[in-house]
């Protein structure tokens, strides 16, 4: 009995290996997109490709790639974080970059979203980087 007991925890901790190793096997590489993937979207954001008509093409090739990134991203698990300014800090998928009091917000509400965070499966890639209101209650 023991010994088919030992056999039976030893098949199901393999299945969860396989399955770990298949979900997050690749998140070094995943990893290592992340900065690509935060370069195009500063070149998508540059007003000035954006006026230059000469250069139209040039930013519809960037938004095509974006677009693919983006769906091999949605392929192997990759969930972007997007937090918006005026949500509530969370801990568990942001990092504050910085804490500075605004008027109008309370404290603890984002007031900026330097770098968008990103989850692999419910694992945290990257936490989204964000300025963190520090005003005080009156």
């Amino acid at each position: 009995m023991r010994a088919l007991a030992d056999a039976e925890n030893a098949r199901k901790r393999s299945d969860k290996d396989r399955r770990e190793a298949e979900n997050y096997g690749g998140s070094k590489l995943a990893r290592d997109m992340l900065p690509v993937y935060d370069n195009m979207k500063r070149a998508l954001g540059n007003d000035r490709l954006k006026t230059a008509r000469c250069r139209r093409p040039l930013l519809e090739g960037i938004e095509l790639t974006m677009r693919e990134l983006l769906n091999v991203f949605k392929k192997h698990g990759i969930e972007v974080i997007a937090p918006e300014v005026g949500e509530a800090f969370d801990p568990q998928h942001h990092q504050a970059m910085f804490e500075a009091p605004v008027p109008g917000t309370k404290a603890g509400d984002i007031i900026q979203v330097a770098a968008e965070g990103f989850m692999l499966h419910d694992r945290l890639l990257r936490p989204a980087q964000v300025g963190v209101s520090s005003m005080p209650a009156s």
